[in-house]
C-alpha cells in the first residue's frame, strides 16, 4: 500500500476521537474522514505508518441504516455540527463508548458500569452564544472557482464578495458566508442578516484577514433564557460613524437586545480578554436563570462580554445538578470548587455546603463570581484568583481549610499534575471531576487512583451533532 491508494468496499466498524471513522485492515486500523458506522465505502490513503493507516472517504458504496439526512445546508462544509448525518441515538451510543474506551483504554481505571448518557433535550437551537468573522472575501467553491476561471476577466465579472460566517476548519484565513444556523435560537440568525446588510448598505469595509485591513472583525451574539440578548461588535478602529450605524439598525430591528456592546481590537488576532469593552447601550450584561438544585427557587448568573457561561442553557443545569447529586453534600462541608469560572458550580451546591471556596486563574472571571453570590444572598462562598497549580499549596490550605469535598471542572487540558498532587495531600473524602474531555480525565484520574475509588461514571450530551462529550466522575476516598 502507498499513500493515494483506494481501498474499496471498506465496512465502517465505529467512530474514535475527534469524530473519524474506524475500520480494520489487514491488523492495521483505518482511520477515515468522512462516513459514518455500518456504512460500506471505498477510501483514499493519506498516510500510512506502521501501526495504522488513514484516509478519506470518497464513495458511500452502501448507506448505513444508523445515518441521517443532515438538516443543514452547510453541513460538510461549516465543522460545527459535524456529525448531522448520524441519528441522534447512534451518537449517544459512540459518545457513551468514547468515555468508557478514555478511562478504559488511556487511564487503565477499575470502573463501576456506566451510567447511561444523559440526552440533550434540544438537539437544535440550543447555544447561547455564537462568534462570527466578517471576510473582505469569502471562501469560494471548487464549482465557483472553475467558474471565475472561465470566466474572460474574473476580476470584473466576480468581484470580491464579502461574508459574515464561520471560518473553514483548520483554516485561519477563510471564512464561508453562513445563510442559515441551526445552533443558537431566534433572533440570532435574523442579527447576523442584518448587521451584514447594513454594512453592505453603507459601504463599511469587512476585514481582510490576510492582508489585515478592514473594520469589522467579528460580532457576538449571547442570548440568555431570560429572553435577554448582547451584541458584541468587534472593529479594528474608533470611526463611531460606522460603529453607530450598525449598532442603530440593531437597536431599531431588535428590541430583544439589552447589552450592546463593541471592542476596538487593532491586534493581529481576535481575542479580546485583555481588551476594554465599551457598553453603547444597555445593561454591560445578560442574566441567565437556573433552578436550585433542592427545587426551592431560583438561581440568577450575570453573564457579562468576557465571562463564561455553559453554552447549553438547559443541559448546564441537568450537568450541574448530577455533580451536585454525586457530591451527596450533607450541609456541614468545606468544598473546594477548583476551576470555578464565574462560580456557577460554587453557588450552585453552596445552599448545601458549610462553605464553598472557588479558585480560577482568570482574575475577571473571579470577580464575576463575586457577583453572582451577592445578587443571590450567598454568603458562604469565597473565591480566590490565579493560577491554579500555584495557588492551591500547602499554605492555601492551612489558611482556608481543608477541603472535605473537592468539585472540579478543568479546561479541555485537564488538571496539572501539581494540582493532581495538591489535591492528594489535601485527601479530602470524596471528588466530583467534572470534564469536557475524558481523555485528559482520564490521565488525571490515573494519578489519584491509588488513594480514591471511582463510584459513578455519568457522560452527559452537552453538544448535540458534535463529537464532544462531557462526563462527570464521582471518587470516594479508600
Amino acid at each position: 500500500m502507498k499513500k493515494g491508494d483506494v481501498l474499496e468496499n471498506i465496512v465502517v466498524e465505529t467512530m474514535a476521537a475527534e469524530g473519524k471513522c474506524v475500520s480494520r485492515i489487514d491488523g492495521l486500523v483505518l482511520f477515515m474522514e468522512g462516513g459514518a458506522p455500518g456504512d460500506t465505502v471505498d477510501v483514499q490513503l493519506t498516510k500510512i505508518k506502521s501501526s495504522f493507516l488513514e484516509g478519506r472517504v470518497t464513495t458511500v458504496k452502501q448507506l448505513s441504516p444508523s445515518r441521517s439526512q443532515p438538516f443543514c445546508t452547510h453541513f460538510g462544509l461549516c465543522g460545527g455540527c459535524s456529525w448531522q448525518h448520524i441519528g441522534y441515538d447512534a451518537q449517544l451510543v459512540y459518545k457513551q463508548k468514547q468515555v468508557a474506551d478514555n478511562l478504559q483504554r488511556l487511564g487503565g481505571l477499575a470502573l463501576p458500569p456506566l451510567q447511561t448518557i444523559v440526552p440533550s433535550a434540544k438537539t437544535r437551537f440550543y447555544r447561547n452564544k455564537l462568534d462570527y468573522t466578517f471576510s473582505a472575501q469569502r471562501w469560494l467553491t471548487r464549482e465557483e472557482m472553475e467558474k471565475k476561471k472561465a470566466l474572460e476577466n474574473p476580476a470584473e465579472s466576480m468581484p470580491p464578495q464579502p461574508a459574515l460566517g464561520y471560518h473553514i476548519p483548520r483554516k485561519y484565513d477563510l471564512v464561508f458566508d453562513v445563510t442559515e444556523c441551526h445552533l443558537q435560537p431566534d433572533p440570532s440568525n435574523a442579527i447576523r442578516l442584518a448587521v451584514k446588510d447594513e454594512a453592505l448598505k453603507a459601504g463599511i469595509p469587512f476585514f481582510d484577514l490576510r492582508k489585515q485591513v478592514g473594520f469589522l472583525r467579528t460580532i457576538t451574539i449571547r442570548t440568555a433564557n431570560t429572553g435577554e440578548v448582547m451584541i458584541i461588535l468587534q472593529v479594528t478602529y474608533d470611526k463611531m460613524e460606522w460603529t453607530e450605524k450598525i449598532l442603530r439598525r440593531l437597536e431599531k430591528d431588535f428590541p430583544q437586545i439589552t447589552s450592546f456592546n463593541y471592542i476596538i481590537n487593532g491586534k493581529k488576532n481576535d481575542t479580546f480578554h485583555d481588551l476594554d469593552i465599551i457598553c453603547w447601550k444597555g445593561n454591560p450584561y445578560i442574566t441567565e436563570h437556573m433552578p436550585k438544585p433542592d427545587g426551592s427557587g431560583v438561581l440568577q448568573f450575570r453573564v457579562g462580554p468576557k465571562s463564561f457561561y455553559q453554552t447549553n442553557s438547559d443541559q448546564a443545569y441537568q450537568l450541574y445538578k448530577l455533580a451536585w447529586e454525586m457530591a451527596e453534600l450533607k450541609g456541614h462541608e468545606r468544598v473546594y470548587d477548583l476551576y470555578t469560572g464565574t462560580g456557577t458550580i460554587a453557588n450552585f451546591v453552596a445552599a448545601q455546603a458549610q462553605k464553598v471556596v472557588g479558585l480560577e486563574y482568570v482574575a475577571a472571571a473571579i470577580e464575576d463570581a463575586k457577583v453572582n453570590s451577592r445578587i443571590n444572598n450567598i454568603t458562604n462562598t469565597d473565591f480566590h484568583a490565579g493560577d491554579i497549580k500555584d495557588l492551591l499549596d500547602e499554605s492555601f490550605l492551612s489558611q482556608h481549610g481543608t477541603p472535605d469535598t473537592i468539585i472540579t471542572d478543568p479546561p479541555r487540558a485537564g488538571m496539572h499534575e501539581a494540582v493532581c498532587g495538591m489535591i492528594l495531600k489535601a485527601a479530602p473524602q470524596r471528588i466530583v471531576y467534572v470534564s469536557c474531555n475524558p481523555a485528559t480525565q482520564a490521565r488525571d484520574l490515573s494519578l489519584l487512583a491509588d488513594n480514591y475509588e471511582i463510584l459513578r461514571v455519568q457522560p452527559v450530551d452537552m453538544f448535540p451533532h458534535t463529537v464532544h462529550v462531557e462526563n462527570i466522575v464521582s471518587l470516594k476516598k479508600k
